[in-house]
């Protein structure tokens, strides 16, 4: 982590919260802090590098150098000793982007790395029972079935269930990935209103993070979720899938999706666009120092100087475009307050997932690519062997 905020240096020194600066003014000391056993954060960076390296593969030199830098940072996550999260107590971590378990991006790291390598050895690992009962899959903790920077799971279970549904391994794999499966099922149908897993908004937001603030970064994620899952279901020839004893068509997956989406883009009880630069009525004060404190030839505010952005009421100067701010609260209302951050604050975890549900949504109608993802895999079964040839007398 580059950077402190008031947890580590005290309320009045000079940080990242405390001063209101334009990055490129920045002129007060950032500490680094390292971390030498954080599993989480090393399985979530191989995950992403091997990711990578799938969707760059026909750049050979480029995805090698990916593949070598996701397997590097995979051993780190996997040495052995004394692991524990990255977020140690009293740390800006723990403060801001708490993690509360590693066994998750261990399955997810996991099954990129299969997925980037063929390795089955990975795939053993993402499918051990141990690992499964470590990351919680048989419980129903409060944020079963979200996605989110520290909850993976849901992820790494409609990940496998693609592997599951696309290639079929078969033994010694089929009754964990089958527990993977049953369980995106399961999380699918807490999506859908009919189960009241999560409360919604009377404007119709689902509330994954159960009425907490800033909930647009949870509900974007699960819209990706459930239009990627109807995608596979639909490119392995399923119509639906079962909830309890009802039978749900794919359709109402994608109108979860559809339905969510639209809400953040204007279809709101505040006809607001939460996505800044969309639509006519979006957010004007974003909670974003780039954005808040204008560009002055040789003007350039100090820690307290661009305070005064901070607080007044005057739009930003700056449009960023794009960004999904945090959203609205349980009850459909919204502050457009550049102070509140619970309403206004972009962030990179939120328009990830953002952008994936969009780009999810947009490819509908046009199927999915079955084959590309599993490049690397080598072939299940052996092939059969070739017919003898024609008999002679």
């Amino acid at each position: 982590q580059v950077g402190g905020a008031a947890m580590s240096e005290g309320p009045s020194q000079p940080n990242d919260h405390y001063c209101w600066m334009r990055p490129e003014d920045i002129d007060y000391p950032r500490p680094v802090t390292e971390c030498h056993t954080c599993p989480d954060l090393g399985a979530e960076m191989a995950a992403a590098l091997a990711a990578a390296s799938i969707v760059f593969k026909d750049n050979r030199v480029y995805s090698h150098k990916l593949l070598h830098g996701a397997t590097t940072v995979w051993d780190f996550a996997r040495k052995g000793g004394s692991r524990q999260t990255y977020s140690v107590p009293r740390s800006d971590a723990a403060k801001f982007y708490n993690s509360t378990a590693y066994w998750d991006e261990y399955i997810w790291g996991g099954s990129w790395m299969y997925l980037a390598t063929g390795n089955s050895s990975y795939l053993q690992f993402a499918t051990d029972a141990k690992l499964a009962k470590n990351a919680h899959i048989y419980s129903r903790p409060p944020n079963y079935g979200v996605f989110s920077w520290d909850n993976k799971l849901p992820g790494a279970q409609v990940l496998l269930s693609r592997l599951r549904l696309f290639l079929s391994p078969g033994y010694p794999y089929e009754e964990m990935l089958r527990t993977y499966h049953n369980q995106t099922s399961t999380i699918m149908c807490s999506y859908l209103p009919d189960f009241r897993s999560f409360n919604r908004t009377k404007g119709g937001l689902i509330q994954l993070n159960h009425g907490q603030p800033q909930p647009l970064q949870y509900v974007v994620n699960a819209a990706f979720l459930a239009s990627l899952f109807s995608d596979y279901l639909e490119a392995a020839d399923t119509p639906g899938w079962y909830c309890g004893p009802h039978f749900y068509s794919i359709e109402v997956l994608r109108s979860f999706a559809r339905t969510q989406m639209e809400y953040i883009l204007g279809k709101n009880p505040l006809k607001m666009s939460y996505v800044v630069g969309h639509g006519k009525h979006y957010p004007k004060r974003v909670h974003h120092r780039g954005a808040s404190i204008p560009k002055k030839k040789g003007v350039h505010p100090g820690c307290k100087g661009g305070w005064t952005w901070r607080d007044t009421k005057k739009p930003n100067p700056h449009i960023i475009v794009g960004a999904m701010v945090a959203g609205p609260d349980r009850h459909d209302g919204f502050k457009d307050v550049r102070r509140n951050r619970n309403y206004t604050e972009p962030t990179l975890a939120g328009n990830a997932g953002l952008v994936a549900a969009l780009v999810a949504l947009s490819g509908e109608g046009h199927g999915v690519d079955k084959n590309t993802m599993f490049s690397a895999v080598p072939p299940m079964f052996p092939s059969p062997p070739p017919p003898p040839a024609p008999w002679k007398p």
